[in-house]
């Protein structure tokens, strides 16, 4: 059995025309920013998507036939997400900055993650290729921010990755999103982290 993946799945698919590329991204930034905005139990329809990104219903079926086709591609965006600003982060910040940076865009991906999780652990259950692939990249991403500032001597080794993720993807559980009150927890949680 041969392991594939969404880039090679990706490499496979047919080229898309650079406008339907453009309305794509739209379709899944727009389907993401409504999600976002309203409270987690909140039913977003499709029409709302694509009125939202500002394309016809008919464009927003052509890329995702059905509903469950655009939450996974929110989803897996917004890990892959995850990992390509652990790379970028680590290439060009010093190893604690590029954790406090990182843990910002973990914020915003748990944000996401909970108002679209459960619909998708319902219809593609726990142990779905996506779920999977996702667990995966967002530890491998982790491990290797958080391991940099601990090899640097910045934070303190009693802790590993899963922790940090836990601990503020805990604090992204609140009812309330306020990002301001999530910023001024994550400074305090960095705080905690350094090295004494």
């Amino acid at each position: 059995m041969t392991d594939t993946t969404a880039s090679d799945v990706e490499t496979d698919a047919p080229k898309l025309r650079a406008d339907a590329v453009r309305n794509r991204a739209r379709l899944v930034e727009a389907a993401r920013a409504l999600f976002l905005a309203g409270p987690v139990d909140a039913e977003v329809s499709l029409e709302q998507v694509a009125r939202e990104a500002g394309v016809g219903i008919g464009t927003l079926y052509r890329h995702f036939p059905t509903r469950l086709a655009l939450l996974e591609a929110v989803y897996r965006e917004e890990v892959d997400g995850l990992r390509q600003s652990a790379e970028q982060l680590s290439a060009d910040h010093p190893p604690l900055e590029a954790l406090e940076l990182w843990l910002e865009v973990f914020i915003d991906y748990a944000a996401t993650k909970k108002h679209i999780f459960h619909e998708l652990v319902e219809a593609t259950g726990r142990d779905s290729e996506l779920i999977t692939h996702s667990r995966a990249t967002m530890s491998a991403a982790a491990e290797q921010i958080v391991g940099a500032a601990q090899q640097s001597g910045d934070i303190r080794t009693d802790v590993n990755a899963p922790d940090v993720l836990r601990l503020v993807g805990g604090c992204t559980m609140m009812p309330n999103f306020d990002r301001a009150q999530l910023d001024r927890i994550l400074k305090v949680v960095i705080d905690g982290l350094r090295t004494r």
